[in-house]
């Protein structure tokens, strides 16, 4: 199946008066149309600053190379004009906390409907604020018409998630990136934010990227997952193949770190300290979109 996104050799570096640091090392992967691809990893490892380079939302100063193709342009190589017209319409981002992301003096409706009028300059005044409110129920808000003009301080957690999926998917784009999405949600509101993802990605056959640390989160929405540890994939493998045949040691040290009910709470997590081999031997395929460094 053709890619939707292709990244190739993505590295990002930052320069400050302590010196240079590496987000990201020689980053390659595609998502399909339809298909979730999750990147997952400890804090630091790249993600974020992966989904952020895709959008070109980066600070100026960051020095980002390689390649970001959407269809057929490379995403890196537009001019800043042209990505805005593209940014929020052909792909989207729901960030990780919604009263970051949200602007707590303006009101939800007018939020949404800002982005649709950014890139749906035909439509009325009255069809903008229609969309809008479709958005809302899309994402079943309850009484969205009513609740068009209230403001994000009036919503529980849960509801102000579903608001930030509203606004990315007003403009139907083919790509969503969820970053973090339901890490500072209950379980049980997690849960209905993911089948709520599960069903709008089938509903548009959108694509999604999906950022999360936690695997368990992961293990219930991707079908391909891409493991990574300062700035590089080490693993990248079908869910099923990751969960049931880890072959970096990052990898198993990550599912070892995952508590169950049988985890002894005294004993400390697995350990993270992986050799410097296995982060820079080259990523192989061992076996059908099974790919590892210092497989084993």
């Amino acid at each position: 199946m053709q890619s939707l996104l292709r990244v190739d050799h993505l590295s990002i570096t930052f320069s400050s008066d302590a010196g240079r640091h590496t987000a990201v090392d020689d980053l390659s992967f595609s998502i399909a149309p339809g298909e979730t691809l999750a990147l997952v990893g400890e804090s630091g490892s790249g993600k974020s600053v992966t989904a952020l380079a895709i959008l070109r939302l980066l600070d100026p100063r960051a020095n980002v190379t390689g390649s970001i193709w959407f269809r057929e342009e490379d995403w890196l190589k537009l001019p800043e004009r042209d990505m805005v017209a593209r940014r929020g319409r052909d792909a989207a981002m729901v960030f990780q906390e919604p009263m970051t992301a949200l602007n707590p003096v303006m009101s939800i409706g007018k939020q949404i409907a800002e982005g649709i009028r950014i890139h749906q300059r035909d439509l009325s005044r009255a069809a903008v604020r229609q969309r809008a409110i479709e958005a809302l129920e899309s994402v079943s808000i309850p009484e969205p018409r009513r609740r068009f003009d209230d403001y994000p301080h009036q919503f529980s957690g849960g509801q102000r998630q579903r608001i930030l999926i509203a606004m990315a998917l007003a403009n139907r784009p083919s790509l969503l990136i969820a970053d973090e999405p339901t890490t500072a949600l209950d379980v049980t509101v997690q849960a209905q934010i993911l089948d709520l993802l599960r069903e709008l990605k089938q509903r548009s056959n959108a694509a999604l990227l999906f950022i999360s640390h936690d695997l368990s989160v992961v293990a219930q929405i991707a079908q391909r997952v891409a493991v990574m540890r300062k700035g590089k994939i080490v693993e990248m493998a079908t869910c099923a193949q990751l969960f049931a045949n880890p072959q970096h040691p990052y990898t198993r040290s990550l599912l070892a770190a995952v508590p169950t009910m049988h985890s002894d709470r005294n004993a400390p997590l697995a350990a993270t300290e992986i050799p410097t081999a296995a982060l820079e031997s080259p990523l192989v395929e061992i076996a059908t979109d099974h790919w590892t460094r210092a497989a084993e």
